[in-house]
C-alpha cells in the first residue's frame, strides 16, 4: 500500500529554498561577469599620451612613474624645477615634464601648447587632475575669505580650468578624465576650503561625465581616504593653524578657551597618525585602472578606511557623522 511521505517539506519551505539558492546563483553570476568586465584592458599603451598634474610628490609623482613603466607617454606637470628634474631622473626617456601652476591661466595655456605639440593628431588620451592643497584648514570661524580662495583656486577652479583647456585634445582621442576628489568630498569633517573644493570636484565631475559621454570621453573620480602625502603633513597644518589662531580677535580666542589650540593639535595628531596610510599605491592603482580599463568605474574608493568606514558613514544619518566628529575633535570651552 502506497503511503504519503510523512516528512515531506511544506510547499513554502521548498519555495524559500529554491528562491534563496536562485538569488545566490544570480548574485554569483553577476559578480563573475562584473569581475571579468572590470578586468578588461585597452591596448596600445605606447601610443597613448597622459597628462598628470601635481607630480612633484605624492600620488602624482608615483602614478607618473607607474604609467611610464606601463609604456604610456607621460607628460608630468610639476610646480617646481626641482620636482621636474627629480622626476625625469627617476623615469624613462619617454616621460616629459612641464612646469605648471594650475592657478595661472598663462601657465595652463603653455602646458596645453606643449601637450598639443607632443600628441599631434592623436590627441590626449588621459588627463589626471591630481594637484591639490589642504591648508588653510581648520575651524571655519578662524578663516577669512582669502583662506577659502587659496584652496578653492587650486583644488576646484584649477581642476575646472585645466579640464576645459584640455577638452579639445581629449575629444580628439576620445580619452579619459580622472579627477582626484576625497572622502571629504562626501563627508565634511573640518572647516576651510578643502571639503568645499572636493564637494565641488565631485559635482563638476558628475556633470562632465554625463555631458562628455556623447563624445566618447569617460570621467572617473578618485575618492582617497587618509594617506601620508604633502597634503596631510602635520607640521605644515599645525603651523598654519597657529597662524590662524594668532590673528584671531581676543574675544573669539576667549570663546574657545586658552588651551583649545593645544587640544586641537593633539587630537588632530592622534587621529592622523592612526588614520593615515603610507601605502599611496592604493590610490595610484585606482588612477591606473581608470586609464587602462576598457570600462573604467565612475568612482574609486581608495584605501580601506574609505571603503569600509568613511563612505558608508556618509550614507548614515547626519547625527552619526556628527558623533564621530565630536570624538575626533575637542569642543570649545563655552560649549
Amino acid at each position: 500500500m502506497v503511503t504519503e511521505v510523512e516528512h515531506a517539506l511544506p510547499y513554502d519551505q521548498v519555495f524559500a529554498y529554491i528562491f534563496s539558492h536562485t538569488l545566490l546563483f544570480v548574485a554569483a553570476t553577476v559578480f563573475v561577469v562584473w569581475y571579468i568586465r572590470d578586468s578588461l584592458k585597452v591596448d596600445d599603451f605606447d601610443q597613448k599620451h597622459v597628462f598628470v598634474t601635481g607630480c612633484d610628490s605624492g600620488f602624482g609623482n608615483l602614478v607618473a612613474k607607474q604609467l611610464d613603466r606601463q609604456g604610456f607617454h607621460v607628460i608630468a606637470a610639476c610646480l617646481t624645477e626641482r620636482g621636474s628634474s627629480d622626476l625625469k631622473t627617476a623615469a624613462s626617456h619617454r616621460l616629459k615634464t612641464v612646469l605648471l601652476n594650475v592657478t595661472d591661466s598663462a601657465s595652463i595655456e603653455r602646458a596645453v601648447e606643449m601637450v598639443r605639440r607632443e600628441t599631434g593628431e592623436r590627441g590626449l588620451y588621459g588627463l589626471i587632475n591630481n594637484a591639490g592643497r589642504s591648508i588653510p584648514i581648520g575651524p571655519t570661524e578662524w578663516m577669512q575669505l582669502e583662506d577659502f580662495r587659496k584652496v578653492l583656486d587650486v583644488n576646484l577652479m584649477g581642476v575646472i580650468e585645466v579640464t576645459l583647456k584640455f577638452l579639445p585634445l581629449l575629444k580628439k582621442a576620445k580619452g579619459r578624465v580622472v579627477n582626484v576628489a576625497s572622502i571629504l568630498g562626501r563627508l565634511s569633517l573640518v572647516g576651510g576650503g578643502y571639503c568645499l573644493s572636493k564637494y565641488g570636484v565631485e559635482s563638476f565631475s558628475d556633470s562632465l561625465r554625463r555631458e562628455m559621454k556623447h563624445f566618447g570621453i569617460k570621467v572617473s573620480i578618485i575618492e582617497p581616504g587618509f594617506f601620508k602625502t604633502a597634503v596631510t603633513r602635520l607640521d605644515l597644518i599645525d603651523a598654519d593653524l597657529q597662524r590662524l589662531w594668532d590673528r584671531l580677535p581676543s574675544d573669539i580666542r576667549d570663546s574657545y578657551g586658552p588651551q583649545y589650540l593645544e587640544k586641537y593639535l593633539k587630537a588632530q595628531s592622534f587621529s592622523m597618525n592612526i588614520l593615515c596610510s603610507s601605502d599611496i599605491s592604493k590610490v595610484t592603482s585606482c588612477m591606473q585602472h581608470a586609464l587602462m580599463a576598457k570600462h573604467p568605474r565612475t568612482r574609486y574608493a581608495a584605501g580601506w578606511d574609505a571603503k569600509l568606514f568613511w563612505i558608508p558613514l556618509s550614507y548614515l544619518p547626519a547625527f552619526v557623522a556628527d558623533f564621530i566628529n565630536d570624538i575626533l575633535l575637542p569642543a570649545p570651552k563655552q560649549c
